[in-house]
C-alpha cells in the first residue's frame, strides 16, 4: 500500500505509513516544516551510516504532532479539521505508522492495542495541551 496523505483542503492533518509500504534508501515523508519529521529507511546489509551528532538548534513548536505505531491489535482513527468538524476515519493495524500533525483526532480501540506515541515535550498536562470535544457518533463513521 502507498503512504497515505490525510488532508483537509490544503492542510496535512495526518499520513499514515502501512505495514507493507517499502522503498529504498531514505525517504523523508513530512514536509520540511513540520515540526515533527518523520521518514522510511531502508538499507542492505553493511550499509554503513555515519557517526554523528546533532549541533543544539533553537526550534519553535506551535502545535503537538505525535506519531503512533502499533505492535499490536485495531486501531480506529477519527479525523476532525480545525473547527472540530468530523472528516473520516481510518483503520490502523500491526506495524502501521501514523503521523498526527494538525486539527483533531480521536481514536476507538477495536482490538487490545499496544501502540507506542512519540511527541515534542515536555508534555504541557490535560487541559493545557488538549481541546478535548465530542466524538463523532457512530452512526456517522465514515471508513474510506
Amino acid at each position: 500500500m502507498a503512504i497515505e496523505f490525510i488532508r483537509d483542503h490544503d492542510l496535512i492533518l495526518a499520513i499514515i505509513i502501512p505495514h507493507d509500504h517499502q522503498a529504498d534508501g531514505i525517504n523523508f515523508i513530512t514536509p520540511e516544516n513540520f515540526s515533527q519529521q518523520l521518514a522510511y529507511m531502508h538499507h542492505p546489509v553493511g550499509k554503513i551510516i555515519q557517526p554523528h551528532v546533532h549541533r543544539p538548534l533553537k526550534r519553535e513548536v506551535s502545535y503537538t504532532q505525535e506519531v503512533l505505531v502499533i505492535k499490536r491489535g485495531k486501531l480506529r482513527v477519527d479525523f476532525y479539521n480545525p473547527d472540530q468538524t468530523y472528516l473520516l476515519s481510518r483503520i490502523l493495524g500491526p506495524g502501521d505508522t501514523i503521523l498526527l500533525a494538525l486539527a483533531g483526532h480521536g481514536f476507538e480501540v477495536l482490538e487490545e492495542i499496544e501502540m507506542i506515541e512519540i511527541k515534542q515535550g515536555p508534555y504541557g498536562g490535560g487541559d493545557g495541551d488538549k481541546i478535548r470535544f465530542e466524538p463523532v457518533s457512530a452512526d456517522k463513521i465514515v471508513l474510506k
